[in-house]
Order: C-alpha cells, then sequence, then structure tokens
C-alpha cells in the first residue's frame, strides 16, 4: 500500500519498497529503515531531475535496538557457555530452533549448570530432587511441559515429547514420570552425594530457611509437620530466592528463515515444599515464542515473576514495535512495581535478530549475565547489563 506522506512532485510517485535504497523512474531517491518487518521511513530525501526538490522529514525513530541484528541467533540466560554451544553448534549444523533449544537445555541438565538445572541439585522438603522444563514451538504455537517431573533426568527432552506426542500442555508429577518412562526415557535416581548432603544440613539446621508461613510449629525455628495458624502480626521475612539458591536455563533461538523457539529447564528452588511448580513451565511465564513477533525467557524467582507473565508482555511489546531491551525492562518494570526486591531477569529477541536483556537491582544481583550466539562471532559470547 501507498505510504503517507505530504504531496509529492507529480513526476515523484512514491511506492512501498522491501528495499532500504531504491530510485524511481523519475529519479526521485528515497531512503527507508526497515525494522521488525515494517518498511519505517525515518529521513526522505526527494530529488527531480534539474531541481534540488524537497527535504522532508516523515518520522523519526527516537531510538533503535542497541544490538546489531544477525540470523541465526540463540540467546540464553547466564553464563552457561556449554549449553550455547551445543544449540549453536546444532543450527550451525542444519538443526531445527526446537532442535536447538531441546540440545541446549539438554546439556545443561547433564553438566547440572550451577547445580541449579538438572539433577542432583536444590533438594525439596523430602530431599527429592524434581525437574520442570518447557519448550514452545513459535510457528505453530504448540507447547510441551512437565513439572515435578521425578526420577527422569533429561527434563526437556519429556516436554518434547509432551507437545509431540500428545494434544496435552503441561504434564506434572508422578504421571509425568510415568508418560516419560512409556516414551522411553530411562528412569534414574536424581539425588547424588552432593544434593543429599544439602539436605542433611538442612535438616540439622532446624531446616532453615524454608517456604511455610503462618503455620505452627513456627516455621522460622522449627521443622513440620505443620498445621495452619492465623496470620502472624509480625512483619513480612525477606525473600530467600536468589542466585544461590535457584535459578534456570532459559533459551531462544531463531533461523535464518525467522522460525522461533524457546525453552526453560530448572531443578526449582532448593528446599522448595513438595510439589511446588515455578515459572518455568508456565507459557508466558517461564518463556513464549511467536514467529512473527519475538521470543523471551525469564530467570529468577518464579513464584513472583509468574504472576505477571514477563515473556508474553515482553513478546507482545516486540510485536507493537518495541525494541528487544526496553521490552525486557518494561516486563521487568511491571513486576518490579509490586516487589521491588525481587529477584529476577528476563532475555528477548526480535524476529530480526536484535537482542536485549534486563534485571532487577537486588542485593545478590547488580549485573546479569546471558550468552550470545550469532555469525558475527560464530561462537557463544558472553554479554551482561547492569540492572536497575
Amino acid at each position: 500500500s501507498p505510504l503517507t506522506a505530504p504531496p509529492f512532485p507529480s513526476s515523484c510517485h512514491v511506492t512501498q519498497q522491501g528495499s532500504v535504497l531504491w530510485t524511481s523512474p523519475a529519479g526521485c531517491l528515497y531512503f527507508s529503515v526497515r525494522q521488525n518487518h515494517e518498511d519505517k521511513i525515518i529521513w526522505m530525501f526527494v530529488f527531480q531531475p534539474k531541481m534540488f526538490a524537497r527535504f522532508l522529514v516523515l518520522t523519526f525513530t527516537a531510538s533503535l535496538p542497541h544490538a546489531r541484528a544477525s540470523l541465526p541467533l540463540v540467546v540464553n540466560t547466564w553464563p552457561f557457555k556449554s549449553a550455547a554451544a551445543a544449540a549453536w553448534s546444532c543450527l550451525q549444523s542444519g538443526g531445527s530452533v526446537l532442535d536447538a533449544v531441546e540440545q541446549g537445555c539438554a546439556r545443561c541438565e547433564a553438566e547440572q549448570c550451577d547445580g541449579s538445572v538438572g539433577y542432583g541439585g536444590s533438594p525439596d522438603e523430602n530431599g527429592e530432587t524434581t525437574l520442570d522444563a518447557m519448550i514452545m514451538n513459535g510457528n505453530s504455537m504448540e507447547v510441551g511441559a512437565v513439572a515435578d517431573l521425578k526420577r527422569i533426568k533429561n527434563a526437556i527432552g519429556v516436554a518434547r515429547a509432551v507437545m509431540e506426542h500428545t494434544d496435552h500442555t503441561l504434564l506434572v508429577g508422578e504421571s509425568a514420570s510415568v508418560f516419560a518412562e512409556n516414551m522411553g526415557f530411562v528412569a534414574e535416581d536424581l539425588s547424588t552425594n552432593t544434593s543429599v548432603s544439602i539436605f542433611s544440613q538442612w535438616l540439622r539446621g532446624n531446616c532453615q530457611p524454608n517456604y511455610r508461613k503462618n503455620v505452627s510449629p513456627d516455621p522460622l525455628k522449627f521443622c513440620g509437620p505443620y498445621r495452619p495458624e492465623g496470620a502472624r502480626t509480625r512483619g513480612k521475612r525477606a525473600r530467600l530466592v536468589n542466585a544461590l539458591s535457584h535459578d534456570t536455563i532459559g533459551m531462544v533461538a531463531l533461523d535464518q528463515d525467522g522460525h522461533i523457539a524457546a525453552g526453560t529447564s530448572t531443578n526449582g528452588l532448593t528446599h522448595k515444599i513438595p510439589g511446588r511448580v515455578g515459572d518455568s513451565p508456565i507459557v508466558g511465564a517461564g518463556a513464549y515464542a511467536d514467529s512473527s513477533a519475538g521470543a523471551a525467557a525469564a530467570t529468577g524467582d518464579g513464584d513472583l515473576m509468574m504472576r505477571f507473565l514477563p515473556s508474553y508482555l515482553a513478546v507482545e511489546l516486540m510485536r507493537a514495535g518495541t525494541d528487544p531491551s526496553e521490552a525486557c525492562k518494561t516486563a521487568i518494570s511491571r513486576i518490579k512495581k509490586h516487589y521491588p526486591d525481587f529477584f529476577g531477569a528476563i532475555i528477548c529477541a526480535n524476529t530480526t535478530g536484535h537482542y536485549g536483556a534486563a534485571c532487577n537491582k537486588a542485593p545478590t544481583l547488580n549485573q546479569f549475565h546471558f550468552m550470545v550466539s550469532n555469525l558475527e562471532s560464530n561462537a557463544p559470547v558472553l554479554k551482561s547489563v547492569d540492572c536497575f
């Protein structure tokens, strides 16, 4: 459709073009900037033969993405370089974006990234390690997810099996584990000497810290079992979630053709109440992908962050033309308004290969590190953003 503009000289005809620079048969020269699949003219110069015509400013975009665009692209939370390398290698070898996300997260699961992903970490109140994971296809909008998964190390693989072999989106608990076993995944003990030691020390320390409130006996001093009690009058205790107790691998991948996928994997909060499900396997909270807009993945205090669907919000902001860095920051700001000191961060990428990240400044988080892989480096590169 024709661009909306003031009247041009009769010999100049403005038509929608997919290029950055073009000329009309009348010799008129136009210059535009292409962003987010829409041609947005930033400056336009109009020249006619034998005459220097008019200089027109149609629109001016105040801020452009800070990172250079490049496809294909892989971005993941935290300095999990090996996971980034696995995903990037997959894409470079002709694998799909779903393959890349699955292999990247699976690498983290196998290597027990920071003890917060995969087996042998974050034992719950019973001393058991359980896993959450999710994968999303940005083309079809299909999702597979598992939560409170027991006995199966490859949580992201099971999540993909849910997507590809069922009409469901999320399976949880023992039933998810049985499904995985029926799909051919090997049942194994997820405990390790490390997780057993963490649990033993926790018991010896009167089950501190824990996530109970308004119960008896006093959860700040004693272990359970607990029973309900009226709300206590003392002030709120500090949130226990930080980089030492929990983080997640969140990953987004884009190929040269604009296909997008996103995924997450985690073993959740250390000392969580059995059955607890965080944001990681929840669509729009832990991650979200839409090949017509972009993708995002979050990490941090999932119990708070899932209430705001930050990944979905960021993708919708990018759909409206917001650059990824600003979309990430807005998603964090929405949570920060209600929980100023929450622990969390988010990564974002749009369909053109621009990316960004943002984090909330907290006692244990002043700067957020994440990995980026694209053709500019042809290898994973560590990036960082200052928290606000």
